[in-house]
């Protein structure tokens, strides 16, 4: 990102992530992909695992480093990446993990709709920052 904007917003799936670093003005957007999209698994009654195969660990780290100066984080998406997301922020840094004002499930926004909705819940969360 050219400029630093303070808030990020970050919409994920398995296959694609779009990031956006925004200020109440500005927008810069930012897609990453994934190298190796897993296929869908389907679940098979009475077999043993969840049937979804798990993200990439090197996904996860290029979209946690994408917002790595971000001061505050909203992660949204339509099913389980973005709390692998979230999981893999804390775990592998914990200063970017406070910074994750929230994880929300979203289908698939459009990419202004998106910047509009993290625009209004970061203004929330900043309120209640001391």
């Amino acid at each position: 990102m050219t400029e630093h904007h303070y808030h990020a917003a970050i919409w994920i799936d398995h296959r694609e992530a779009r990031v956006f670093h925004f200020s109440p003005t500005d927008v810069e957007t930012l897609v990453l992909h994934s190298d190796n999209p897993s296929r869908h698994i389907h679940h098979k009654a009475n077999s043993i695992g969840s049937g979804h195969a798990t993200t990439s660990p090197d996904y996860l780290r290029e979209v946690a480093e994408s917002v790595a100066d971000a001061g505050a984080v909203l992660i949204t998406g339509p099913a389980n990446a973005k709390t692998e997301l979230a999981e893999y922020i804390h775990l592998h840094n914990p200063k970017l993990g406070k910074a994750i004002a929230g994880v929300e499930t979203v289908d698939r926004p459009s990419d202004a709709q998106l910047v509009a909705y993290a625009r209004k819940y970061l203004a929330a969360t900043d309120r209640m920052q001391p």
